[in-house]
């Protein structure tokens, strides 16, 4: 089988392995998309808290395939069954597990990072993890239902959102993108804020599906936040940059008695005047990767129609490309780039 193996700090190769064989347990899956995210970023860039990661390794954790071979004692899935992966595994032990907080589990793994990943024709998972994928959603569209699933856990489980409500969205990555459409399906009135380096893919790419945008570099978002709010400040103001200034802004335009959902992980040196929040009684929540009913809540969504995955995708790389498709997405030329492993 052909995969993506990264070798180095921004270095990736395709290499040709042997496929590997399920045990008691596990399940063989027949990879048909998998998609690249921000954390595949850091990995591949192998620096920011990121060089633990053994290698040469298989990247690649988001993905959707069909069952190809089932190990003994596997009950659940079979032969040709649409499935996705749960690609964060929780030790089902620790006190967070047993709290019904298994996201945050004290001795986690992450495929494609503790062990070898899904960038390849085949990948083994153990049958707990899967997920089975409604027969009216594509694989290919199915490939991005865990960064969904992270947008669902931050709507539907961390904030008060209610139809109606004035959002700010910061950062036009995928899990900014994906937040913005999730919040827009169910009503919000939703606003993205990105940089200069956004405004020639990801801030248009919103633009297309209707969702407001604003380029911060270029237009005052206290201005545009009065026109929004009539003076108030957003209702909810969800950060997905990951970058220390975006929770320390989001107290800039959230309302008094709102809500700041801080999504994205910010690096060191993060300050936040305090005054304000204490004194507007804003709310300050974190949301942390996804759960199984976030999961399943992704799928329903993409079944139902009520958003457009399809339109999030950036197929225009095959997997000979992966070098050039992580550092466009570095440089922010492109958003959810997925990778098609299927003959079809």
């Amino acid at each position: 089988m052909q995969a993506i193996v990264q070798t180095g700090s921004r270095e990736v190769e395709i290499q040709e392995q042997e496929p590997p064989s399920p045990g008691p347990g596990e399940v063989l899956v027949e990879v048909h998309s998998a998609g690249l995210c921000g954390s595949d970023a850091g990995a591949y860039s192998y620096e920011g808290g990121y060089e633990w990661i053994p290698v040469p390794r298989i990247m690649g954790h988001e993905y959707s395939g069909r069952v190809a071979a089932i190990g003994d004692d596997v009950e659940t899935f079979e032969t040709g069954q649409k499935v996705v992966e749960e690609p964060i595994h929780d030790c089902g032990q620790c006190f967070q597990c047993k709290n019904g907080q298994e996201n945050v589990c004290q001795n986690f793994s992450i495929t494609g990072m503790h062990n070898d990943g899904a960038y390849a024709n085949y990948t083994v998972v153990e049958e707990q993890h899967l997920h089975a994928v409604p027969e009216s959603v594509p694989l290919q569209e199915a490939a991005i239902t865990e960064p969904t699933s992270i947008a669902t856990r931050a709507i539907f489980d961390q904030s008060t959102l209610t139809s109606g409500d004035n959002v700010l969205v910061e950062g036009p990555g995928p899990i900014g993108v994906l937040t913005a459409i999730v919040a827009d399906s169910v009503g919000a009135n939703v606003v993205v804020s990105g940089l200069g380096k956004d405004s020639s893919y990801r801030l248009p790419l919103l633009d297309e599906q209707g969702i407001d945008t604003v380029n911060v570099e270029s237009t005052d978002l206290d201005t545009l936040t009065d026109k929004r709010t009539d003076g108030l400040g957003f209702d909810l103001v969800f950060d997905t940059t990951g970058h220390h200034t975006g929770v320390e802004e989001a107290v800039d335009y959230v309302r008094k008695g709102g809500q700041i959902v801080v999504v994205g992980i910010p690096g060191e040196n993060s300050e936040i005047f305090m005054p304000p929040v204490v004194r507007g009684e804003v709310d300050i929540n974190t949301s942390y990767g996804s759960k199984w009913k976030n999961f399943e809540q992704a799928l329903r969504l993409m079944e139902s129609g009520e958003i457009d995955i399809d339109a999030v995708l950036d197929t225009s790389y095959s997997i000979v490309e992966a070098g050039a498709a992580f550092e466009a997405f570095l440089n922010s030329e492109t958003c959810k780039p997925v990778f098609s492993f299927a003959d079809e």
